[in-house]
């Protein structure tokens, strides 16, 4: 067995190495406009993503002309996990490059491309997803926000919630039901709306985690007006896109998952020493096997990632790829709690502080974790998705 990749490989990570640590955002660009506000991506990361375009490293798997060179599998997840140690994000607009511009490169008309996939990737316009709904959260297809087509013209009715980044998004690439009629899984489609468009309210939703700029909000739609040419793929055919969208983000999820479980594990074992020295020794004990169990987790957790990705890269099925989504963030979960527990009463100090996710207060992390466990499909969704996919159980 060969847990290493070969020289072709590992010229390809030197070179991205080298330019990334020419080309990386300085800290003075993000202290100049450090965070998101409520009206905009900030103007490092529209900088960071044209340059990224323009060198071929933001998605390095696709060609050229949408920011990529062409490379494979392996390279492309040499790049991750590079730029994942970088500590420095390929985008402050995950879905919009993560999730909506491979849909709109799937489904999507060449007008809708230019106008919205190609914006996207170069850093001038971001994008938000309306798909969950105060009754509608794992269970997509119970969704009701309603487009009703008048001669040319959509008229959307509705809300959304949960929606992130809808309070800087310049478009939403929206689910809604355009058949009445039709069975639950049937009748969704997709538009894109642009959200200065009369008749959407969008409020932001306080976070128990303190930020300043929240990144969650409801929208609302009140006879909201999108031209029929807005609609994406074909009339009544939402339900195959909203599959294919959370597929592309299971498709990127695991390896950043599994990044960010190493990363916060070496913090937690850089802390733990001083925080263990004045406990008594049953106490020391019960802390250093779940500060045991967190490596073991995020050994299995890379592990079962590159598995999965071997098999996917070898034409295969992969199982993994279902597992991995919930066993790395309850793993991220219980590595979390261990953390704050660790530091006693002054764990529960939980003053917001500026700066990234790695300088929040364990408390802070541990709140994060709850959102973590529910993004791209709840843990309980996915023991439904096992039991039925992988183990063919019956159902319930």
């Amino acid at each position: 067995m060969r847990l290493s990749f070969d020289a072709t490989v590992e010229a390809f990570r030197a070179e991205f190495v080298a330019w990334l640590a020419a080309n990386r955002p300085s800290e003075q660009e993000i202290a100049a406009d450090p965070a998101r506000s409520s009206a905009h991506l900030p103007d490092w990361a529209r900088r960071w993503a044209r340059r990224l375009f323009d060198a071929g490293w933001l998605v390095p798997g696709w060609p050229p002309e949408l920011g990529g060179r062409n490379v494979g599998a392996v390279e492309q997840l040499v790049y991750l996990e590079e730029m994942s140690r970088a500590g420095v994000p390929r985008t402050t607009n995950p879905q919009g490059l993560g999730i909506i511009t491979p849909s709109l490169l799937d489904y999507g008309s060449p007008e809708q491309v230019r106008d919205y996939a190609l914006p996207v990737l170069r850093g001038e316009r971001a994008g938000c997803l309306g798909m969950s709904e105060p009754g509608a959260g794992s269970d997509l297809a119970a969704l009701s926000t309603r487009a009703e087509l008048h001669g040319d013209r959509f008229v959307i009715n509705g809300q959304k919630v949960w929606t992130s980044g809808a309070n800087y998004a310049d478009f939403c690439f929206l689910f809604c039901r355009t058949d009445a009629e039709a069975s639950k899984h049937h009748g969704i489609s997709v538009l894109l709306v642009e959200m200065d468009r009369p008749g959407i309210l969008v409020k932001p939703l306080p976070e128990i985690v303190g930020r300043a700029h929240p990144d969650l909000n409801e929208v609302f739609f009140t006879d909201v007006e999108v031209p029929a040419a807005q609609l994406v793929g074909k009339l009544n055919n939402g339900w195959a896109m909203a599959s294919g969208s959370l597929a592309h983000e299971r498709g990127m999820v695991w390896l950043g998952s599994v990044m960010v479980l190493q990363e916060a594990f070496a913090r937690l074992l850089s802390d733990a020493p001083r925080w263990l020295a004045p406990m008594g020794e049953s106490e020391r004990g019960l802390f250093i096997d779940g500060i045991v169990r967190s490596y073991v987790d995020a050994q299995a957790a890379r592990c079962l990632g590159y598995r999965g990705f071997a098999k996917l890269v070898s034409g295969g099925s992969a199982p993994e790829q279902a597992l991995m989504k919930l066993m790395s963030s309850e793993a991220r979960q219980r590595l979390a709690l261990t953390a704050h527990e660790l530091r006693g009463a002054s764990g529960l100090d939980a003053s917001p502080q500026a700066g990234p996710f790695s300088e929040w207060t364990p408390l802070e992390q541990y709140f994060v974790t709850f959102g973590t466990t529910i993004s791209a499909g709840s843990s309980e969704i996915q023991r439904n998705i096992i039991a039925e996919k992988v183990l063919g159980l019956p159902r319930g």
